[in-house]
């Protein structure tokens, strides 16, 4: 249930303003675009629109419940609440639709330059694994449109990230350290595709082989923190 004094609102809170001055350190935005949310049970805090990252502060992350409903009457400081990410139906589509804990939504430049000239990101690297696979490009729709929610949620496929036309990319994870490493390493694939389309056709991984590289991670449990039975 919500609680607007639980210490896991107010981590959330901080972890949100640290990850959103990360955005603009890392690339992966400009400005005040992108957004970052994390669920905490029926709440999800999320960043505000329209605030430029340096300037955030943990009072000014607004929470949503689940059905888009302000759970916040002020501003947590007792002055006017922000203004919800206009992102926000795209995130709670992807809560309703998965099993995630934290969602990032990035503009970045090499996910955004695939996203007009390609239909998916291949796998060119068996990294793309964490990712669930080759990622699609979802047809383009206004942002903050109930369209480009339900566009995101459909091209997810089983995915935990989705490349959206002529935009940026959403990614998420069971936590935001977790979707963040994922908007950083889609960055990076994006990048490294661009380039092996320098040398000329690229050759991608199979199924196949994804499978064992997913299967080999799942012997090692890489990302559980814990050593692999012998």
């Amino acid at each position: 249930m919500y609680r607007s004094d639980s210490g896991e609102l107010a981590t959330a809170r901080a972890e949100l303003v640290r990850y959103g001055d990360r955005l603009l350190a890392d690339g992966l935005s400009v400005g005040s675009a992108g957004n970052l949310s994390v669920r905490v049970g029926d709440a999800v805090a999320i960043t505000p629109s329209g605030v430029p990252y340096p300037d955030m502060t943990a009072a000014a992350i607004c929470l949503v419940a689940l059905d888009g409903r302000r759970l916040d009457a002020d501003g947590g400081d007792g002055g006017q609440p922000e203004t919800p990410s206009s992102e926000t139906p795209m995130h709670l589509a992807i809560y309703a639709a998965t099993g995630a804990a934290a969602v990032v939504h990035t503009h970045s430049p090499e996910v955004v330059a695939l996203s007009a000239s390609r239909r998916e990101l291949p796998a060119i690297h068996y990294a793309v694994t964490e990712l669930g696979g080759p990622l699609l490009v979802a047809p383009y729709q206004r942002f903050g449109s109930d369209q480009l929610a339900a566009a995101a949620v459909t091209a997810l496929n089983g995915r935990r990230a989705v490349i959206l036309r002529n935009h940026g990319a959403v990614v998420y994870g069971a936590d935001l350290a977790q979707a963040y490493h994922r908007a950083v390493l889609l960055e990076w694939l994006a990048r490294a595709y661009r380039l092996a389309l320098a040398y000329g056709e690229p050759v991608v991984l199979s199924e196949a082989q994804l499978e064992e590289v997913a299967a080999e991670s799942r012997r090692r449990r890489y990302g559980s923190g814990r050593p692999p039975r012998s």
